[in-house]
């Protein structure tokens, strides 16, 4: 039985919260999402209600406000705690107040708190955020509306109070979602597709630049909803500047111009098809009990499951020469070697038994010990090391885990992915953003596999050194770099950067950006030229995307400086959130009525279901004390947890079984093996097959029948070797990026025994096989 979150009274009467109503409008790679949530209070007292939700970990939020009845207020952006005494002080009143608040933990939580709801009277909260979309390897654009708000494991030891959240079944979430997008760019819209059902795709123009699309009626709580948007040209680099806030004093981030650049490095066919042989590979598996839930679903497929046959894959991939370690976590961690060893053939088969045992029942979710372990462990002279994270990223202390990362940045390159539905994207999208890898998230029915060795083959490729951007603006023009500095470049990955531009320039005026960098020991560059001329329709998007990237930029520096200096950077971040309308760690969105002159009589209701307590999970909202307040009609007890009397859980659901809280195996057959699997294993860390029984049966053969069958002139293991080739090409092109490096290293062990006899055993693999595989499609 899947879990979700919602709100329900100790008389499992009917939650406030009657439906959520989000607008998407998404225009070439960024989104802006409103989110709607109607409230109506049914019952015969005054009520607050508290919702903790999930939004993007990169979301800028920019806007809150409530509507009763035909009034609407909008909340200003303040210092977290005056925030809250204002809330406090409004309830105290008997005014109704409206508080949302981000983790201080993990950015990509929220809690939303509405104070004084009357009998019989509605609220609507409108939410709203921008968000860059992520580029996928077929070049699709991905949004994601989290809907799924899984429990974070909250380490003892960690900071922060916490909130409490309260999870029921799917099928009893007692609110509905509804979803519209309108996606607009220069070039054509191709197709949308959704991991959800969707309305059809309803071009708006002939050029179809522009198009809506709705997902569609009887969406069940079980996943978060997936938009992949697909334009009909590959992305060109582009430079969008927008005007400052007419309001704002200029020389300040809203004031000045904003320019915000897309960069799409190409490199050269010749370097992209050579791959290191050498590095040290660590491999870090989460192992909590969550990893024992199913991928989605539509699959029995568990977490584990699938991580391990993703690890069968690696390492059969890894180039010999290499060094690699596995470790694996939960409430404690393991590694399968003292230290990371040699790749050989004996060092992969000890590790592949290990792995083949690992199951999830580990605990709990604490990455940060074996991330310090492996830190701890000296690097190897001229072997680079790759960190590989895999985990359902269900962990309380975010913050804490990329500042590690982050302050290892310079010894290594973290590679991370986030598995099943809810995964945080603060910690999957942190990891990989400070430690110069890349981030990918496997949901819905997505192979883990094929996303996994993609970044393997980003791993292999030679480091991009020396980066640097240079401007090139008019006379009178200055530049302030908002975003970080580039740490890492791939192929095909998109790289923004925001600035403030200062200055006065005429219209008709370019500006020119160089991205310089050495590949492979020869340097290359990617340069831009474009319009100092603003943009008419894009409000202040870019704006708010820049804000919110100097926003985290400066809370880390926060949590890294020396105590005499936190209160400096902290008032640094008030201020720009403040002025800037985006939310930050410490401070909150706060709207109260004060218009209406009737108070509000009667004690506030506050909820908890206990037959969901065993659920409970922390979220870490650092609630005020504010012990016991005097009201119009009497007093109330508040304490920390005053909102976590009634805590609602997540913006919608979460994929929780109740078999899996115990992170014990669920019984039943499992499913045949994948033949793809099958082969995969059998093949040696040379990149070799042998000619076996095992072998016979992966191809659908007789070890007799692929005996007889191999020519005279062939030894064993070639015969073997080209089979596995041209079985592979053959029968699994569709798994191609799967088996991709570990067959290369196959084609390189055949040309080290330079074999005269491989047109001939081509040709007879592929009559045994009846299949018509081409000799130069092998690579040989």
């Amino acid at each position: 039985m899947s879990a979700s979150c919602g709100m329900l009274t100790l008389q499992r009467e009917p939650v406030p919260l009657k439906s959520v109503e989000v607008e998407l409008e998404v225009r070439d790679h960024v989104a802006t999402v409103v989110s709607t949530l109607n409230y109506e209070n049914k019952e015969d007292k005054p009520i607050e209600a508290v919702f903790v939700f999930p939004l993007p970990g990169d979301a800028a939020v920019c806007h809150f406000s409530a509507t009763i009845g035909q009034k609407q207020i909008v909340a200003e952006v303040k210092d977290k705690q005056q925030a809250r005494e204002e809330y406090d002080d409004a309830l105290s009143s008997g005014h109704q107040a409206f508080i949302l608040d981000q983790s201080e933990q993990s950015p990509d939580i929220f809690c939303l708190t509405v104070g004084s709801l009357p009998p019989g009277e509605s609220a609507s909260i409108r939410v709203e955020y921008v968000t860059e979309l992520a580029v996928q390897a077929d070049d699709g654009l991905r949004f994601c509306l989290p809907a799924v708000l899984n429990p974070r494991y909250q380490p003892q030891d960690s900071e922060g109070a916490g909130v409490q959240v309260t999870y029921v079944p799917a099928s009893q979430v007692p609110y509905s979602l509804s979803l519209s997008a309108r996606v607009s760019s220069p070039r054509p819209v191709s197709k949308v597709e959704s991991n959800c059902s969707l309305d059809r795709l309803q071009y708006l123009n002939t050029e179809q630049t522009q198009a809506t699309v709705k997902l569609a009626a009887g969406y069940k709580f079980d996943r978060d909803v997936e938009l992949l948007i697909y334009y009909k040209d590959a992305h060109p680099p582009t430079a969008v500047v927008e005007a400052g806030q007419a309001s704002a004093k200029p020389g300040t981030v809203m004031g000045d111009p904003a320019v915000m650049l897309s960069l799409y490095p190409e490199f050269s066919q010749a370097v992209m098809s050579s791959l290191a042989s050498c590095g040290e590979f660590v491999f870090l598996l989460d192992r909590s009990g969550s990893m024992d839930f199913s991928m989605n679903s539509e699959t029995k497929q568990r977490r584990i499951g699938s991580a391990r046959d993703t690890v069968l894959l690696l390492l059969k991939s890894l180039p010999i020469g290499c060094y690699f370690n596995i470790y694996s976590f939960g409430s404690s961690y393991e590694h399968i070697f003292p230290e990371s060893v040699e790749y050989s053939q004996e060092t992969m088969e000890e590790a592949l038994k290990k792995v083949k045992k690992m199951r999830a029942n580990l605990g709990g979710t604490k990455i940060l010990m074996p991330l310090q372990h492996i830190y701890s462990q000296p690097c190897i002279p001229n072997q680079p090391r790759q960190l590989f994270v895999f985990t359902d990223g269900e962990v309380g202390n975010t913050k804490q885990v990329i500042d590690l990362v982050k302050k290892n940045s310079g010894s290594h390159r973290c590679f991370s992915f986030g598995i099943g539905e809810g995964a945080s994207t603060a910690l999957i999208d942190g990891l990989a953003k400070e430690g110069g890898g890349h981030a990918q998230f496997i949901t819905g029915t997505d192979r883990m596999q094929p996303k996994v060795m993609q970044s393997l083959r980003y791993a292999l490729q030679p480091i991009v050194v020396d980066i640097s951007v240079t401007w090139d603006l008019p006379k009178g023009v200055s530049v302030t770099v908002l975003s970080p500095p580039i740490i890492a470049i791939f192929q095909g990955q998109r790289k923004l950067i925001y600035a403030q531009l200062t200055g006065q320039s005429s219209e008709a005026a370019e500006g020119c950006v160089t991205l310089r960098y050495s590949l492979a020991g020869h340097p290359s560059q990617s340069q831009l030229h474009f319009s100092l001329r603003p943009a008419e329709d894009t409000g202040l998007t870019v704006h708010r995307l820049a804000a919110q990237t100097l926003i985290r930029s400066l809370e880390m520096e926060e949590r890294e400086v020396g105590e005499e200096h936190k209160e400096g950077v902290k008032k640094k971040v008030v201020e720009l959130s403040v002025q800037s309308g985006v939310s930050s760690a410490f401070t909150s969105f706060i709207a109260v009525n004060k218009g209406d002159s009737k108070r509000i009589q009667g004690p506030l209701i506050y909820r908890e279901d206990p037959s969901h307590r065993q659920c409970l999970r922390q979220y870490n909202f650092d609630l005020v004390d504010t012990s016991m307040r005097a009201t119009g009609s009497g007093s109330i007890l508040r304490s920390t947890c005053r909102s976590a009397l009634m805590k609602i859980g997540s913006f919608f659901t979460s994929s929780r079984s109740s078999s899996s809280q115990t992170g014990k195996q669920t019984s039943g057959k499992q499913p045949g093996r994948d033949l793809l699997l099958q082969l995969v294993s059998l093949q040696k860390a040379s990149g070799c097959w042998v000619l076996d029984r095992d072998l016979a049966a992966a191809l659908g053969k007789t070890k007799e029948m692929v005996g007889k069958t191999k020519p005279a002139s062939a030894n064993q293991e070639v015969w073997a070797t080209i089979l596995a080739l041209i079985w592979l090409h053959g029968c699994k092109m569709d798994a191609q990026e799967e088996w991709e490096l570990l067959a290369m290293k196959a084609v390189l062990w055949l040309r080290a025994q330079n074999a005269s006899c491989v047109t001939e055993c081509v040709e007879a693999g592929n009559a045994l096989l009846c299949l018509q595989v081409q000799e130069d499609a092998l690579g040989l």
